[in-house]
């Protein structure tokens, strides 16, 4: 018997934590839906024994970890080998010798062991699970209650490799911006801590009236090289008080509400938040995973609570007999063209064509808005570095060339 810790929200939507035992990871989930709670996260305490122990011997005390990419390329080639009649413990025992890392390597040898254990694969990788999400693990049971492992299998690589590329896209484009922007900053930092405060010297010296924008810069300058300690210390302790205050429920809800709301990026965030939930529903619901089931792994990974909350108010009104669409609407989180085609897909039985003709539109959107965007950042960003930098660099010649201009042919 294993100890689980668990953090879920109850009929209220209040989040709650705890500890409870059960023999294994769905035992766990199983005991918590009972209790009418929707499971965010669970994982498995220090105090349990019993399989851990198991694996323990066996495998070692360490969690097995892969990377996203490494598991798009593991579910790709088990769905070719389940698909060409190869057996589940074969085809994880070819995947560990052709693995290129120990994590995965350890993850197949963790699954071949439950798998030889006469667990179902299901089971084996939900002991796995910082490889394995409930999402994954939930697609991999409905193949084996269908038969269809092979078609899931497929379904679920085509879902990583589609949900990889637009985090890809997106990532992208963030990094950009902000290299740059971390560029233009540190560059204006070393010109006033080090460059500017040489030309203050020769300037006291001869000693002549400075324009404005020198005058400025130079008291800019000066405050900075006096508070650099407090401006390094306030900058870290600031980061540190606002990364342990996201980590809050309440600080995750501020933070997301804002990214949303945030000019240019928030409308983009919502839309690969939007084609996130659309394609991962669509998957699901494809693979035969129940609707309730579908709806917690939905919240679960759409990546914004704020989004997250929506379809957990949803779940409550699937689970009282109302159509999914009625509490979407309501949200308004949800704009009315994903409303009205999720409500067609559920009074036409084509709920998972219609969801996957929403992700395929909001990929579109998103890569259309990343080419914008990339368009526009750029020469913004030069405009903001000639300004800052070419700024500081004015300031510096103008008291010169008032020098010049004066010295001149009389």
């Amino acid at each position: 018997m294993s100890s689980w810790t668990y953090k879920a929200k109850d009929r209220t939507g209040k989040t709650v934590t705890g500890t409870l035992t059960a023999p294994e990871r769905g035992d766990a989930v199983t005991e918590l839906q009972r209790k009418d709670l929707v499971v965010i996260h669970l994982a498995e305490g220090k105090g349990g024994k019993g399989s851990k122990e198991k694996q323990g011997k066996s495998l070692g005390k360490s969690k097995p970890r892969a990377t996203r990419t490494e598991l798009v390329i593991f579910t790709r080639q088990l769905s070719t080998m389940v698909g060409a009649g190869i057996s589940l413990l074969e085809a994880i025992d070819v995947l560990k010798e052709q693995a290129e890392t120990p994590g995965m390597r350890s993850t197949c040898d963790r699954i071949a062991a439950e798998l030889r254990g006469g667990a179902d694969l299901s089971k084996a990788m939900a002991t796995c699970p910082k490889v394995f999400n409930d999402l994954y693990i939930s697609m991999v049971a409905a193949g084996e209650v269908s038969g269809q492992m092979d078609t899931v299998l497929d379904r679920l690589a085509d879902y990583q490799e589609a949900n990889d590329e637009l985090v890809r896209e997106v990532k992208s484009a963030m990094t950009y911006p902000v290299i740059s922007l971390c560029l233009v900053l540190g560059i204006t930092a070393f010109l006033m801590l080090f460059i500017v405060p040489s030309f203050a010297n020769i300037f006291e010296e001869m000693d002549v009236e400075l324009p404005a924008l020198t005058a400025f810069v130079l008291g800019m300058s000066d405050w900075m090289r006096a508070n650099i300690a407090v401006m390094v210390l306030g900058s870290g302790a600031a980061f540190g008080a606002i990364v342990a205050f996201k980590k809050t429920d309440r600080g995750t809800r501020v933070f997301d509400v804002l990214k949303l709301r945030m000019p240019v990026f928030g409308p983009l965030l919502k839309k690969v938040s939007l084609a996130r939930f659309s394609r991962t529903f669509g998957t699901l619901i494809k693979s035969g995973v129940p609707i309730l089931g579908t709806l917690d792994i939905v919240a679960e990974t759409a990546g914004n609570s704020v989004i997250s909350d929506a379809v957990y108010a949803s779940r409550e009104s699937v689970k009282a007999g109302d159509m999914l669409s009625e509490p979407l609407s309501t949200s308004k989180v949800f704009p009315p063209m994903v409303v009205r085609m999720i409500a067609i897909g559920e009074r036409s039985g084509a709920l998972e064509e219609l969801l996957e003709k929403i992700a395929e539109f909001y990929d579109r959107e998103v890569k259309a808005q990343i080419k914008a965007l990339t368009s526009l950042i750029e020469p913004i960003l030069i405009s903001l570095m000639g300004v800052i930098v070419g700024g500081v660099v004015m300031s510096v010649f103008l008291p010169i060339l008032d020098i010049v201009g004066a010295i001149g042919p009389q």
